[in-house]
């Protein structure tokens, strides 16, 4: 029994841990302009003015000339593309294990099992995706620069998610109710 509840309750965490690393990949790509426009125009101008806002205060706060912010953007861009493309696979695994494990005693172990494999690939891939971008930004950007912007980004997901709490239920961006069958199951 008590086996049970503390896998139940390291999945719920791998769980939650998953809803946060979205999060991270949407706070790295404010400098980068969205390929969808399928948005409303107000909420497209306010993205806009937003993401404007986020490039003055990363290049003061980092004190990037005209080039260095070309190429952050850049990279950026190329790097956001990979997060996102994660995050995607990520909520879709998520899902599926949140499906097997609504089924109780009667969710296929193999699947769990298969399932917490793959989220273990993709947080691995996520350090990767970090990995590659620190060694993109070394060489256009100082140590001290890359450190500042790696505060910066850990500062803004923060934030983030400080907004996305506080959001009411229901709202865009506001956290889900929590499953009661899963916490049923972890008791």
């Amino acid at each position: 029994m008590i086996a049970v509840r503390v896998r139940v309750t390291l999945l719920m965490g791998m769980l939650i841990a998953g809803a946060s690393n979205s999060l991270a990949a949407q706070a790295t790509s404010v400098l980068v302009q969205p390929q969808s426009t399928q948005m409303p125009p107000a909420r497209a101008e306010l993205e806009r003015r937003f993401r404007e806002r986020t490039a003055q205060v990363v290049r003061r706060r980092l004190e990037l000339n005209d080039d260095q912010m070309a190429k952050l953007q850049a990279s950026n861009q190329q790097f956001d593309q990979q997060r996102m493309a994660l995050v995607t696979e990520e909520r879709q695994t998520r899902q599926a294990l949140r499906a097997e494990l609504m089924a109780g005693n009667a969710a296929n172990q193999q699947k769990v099992n298969g399932l917490l494999d793959q989220l273990l690939r993709l947080q691995r891939r996520r350090l990767d995706i970090v990995d590659s971008e620190q060694r993109d930004l070394g060489k256009f950007l100082t140590p001290v620069q890359r450190a500042k912007y790696f505060g910066l980004q850990n500062e803004m997901r923060k934030r983030m998610q400080e907004l996305r709490d506080r959001a009411p239920v229901g709202a865009p961006g506001a956290r889900p109710l929590r499953n009661p069958m899963l916490r049923r199951n972890a008791r």
